[in-house]
């Protein structure tokens, strides 16, 4: 008998079954690049986890708890391939949920998020790039992003940066959680003489944060960028949906 190998793409997941389509998106590619390998799905985020199984019935593990399967099938060599954004809480959770198990495997990896090396912020700023229209005159794009507390929300001006660094001064991304948020970016957009904003969130899934905080009737990005006079378009596509991330 052959030695069973597993992958499995590892999110924060949503509850928002239309928006998880770019994680499939993801786990296709990653299953497709992986052969030899069962593939496996499993979210971070326990609350996201119980509501879809309360509401449509369908179980998805933790790091943890699908470890524990894969042990229980006699596999030895898993590979765990983060899907988040930033090496944030919910990356740190994904490392801590794998800890008590990593001798019990024969090999255990776990993949870095998307933004990591500096090689990746400049990989990912280019493929956004790839993907906008260069601003007319007073016009900006405004990304989202989740943030955090924790010290990697620098990510978010690192790639603020890099997108700097190959041209396009009209480029904000701000965060729902932490720092930079919406005031601090609309700012600097009346600074510079924006009218109008090209919103997009920054987050694997364009989900209850995409749909609501950015998108959402009442005070989200979008109302409040509104109320202040600026003529707002809205893309609701997850970073997942594109090919190239």
């Amino acid at each position: 008998m052959s030695e069973k190998k597993a992958i499995a793409a590892v999110s924060f997941g949503t509850t928002h079954a239309d928006a998880r389509r770019a994680i499939e998106n993801v786990e296709r590619a990653l299953a497709a690049a992986f052969p030899e390998r069962d593939f496996y799905r499993a979210f971070t985020s326990g609350m996201v986890a119980r509501k879809i199984l309360r509401e449509e019935g369908i179980a998805i593990p933790n790091a943890a708890e699908l470890a524990e399967q894969l042990l229980a099938r006699g596999c030895r060599d898993a590979v765990f391939q983060s899907l988040h954004v930033i090496a944030g809480s919910e990356y740190d959770k994904l490392l801590s949920q794998l800890a008590p198990y990593r001798a019990q495997f024969d090999s255990l990896t776990v993949g870095k998020p998307l933004l990591w090396s500096a090689e990746d912020y400049a990989e990912t700023a280019d493929i956004l790039l790839a993907h906008m229209a260069p601003p007319r005159d007073g016009e900006a794009y405004v990304f989202m992003g989740h943030g955090s507390e924790h010290p990697m929300n620098a990510a978010y001006s690192q790639l603020e940066n890099t997108l700097r660094a190959r041209g396009r001064e009209r480029v904000y991304i701000g965060t729902v959680e932490g720092f930079p948020e919406l005031s601090y970016v609309e700012g600097r957009l009346r600074r510079a003489g924006v009218k109008k904003a090209r919103l997009a969130p920054l987050m694997l899934t364009a989900g209850e944060h995409a749909k609501n905080d950015l998108a959402g009737e009442r005070d989200s990005w979008a109302s409040q960028l509104r109320r202040e006079g600026y003529e707002v378009e809205v893309n609701l596509t997850g970073l997942g949906e594109y090919d190239e991330i």
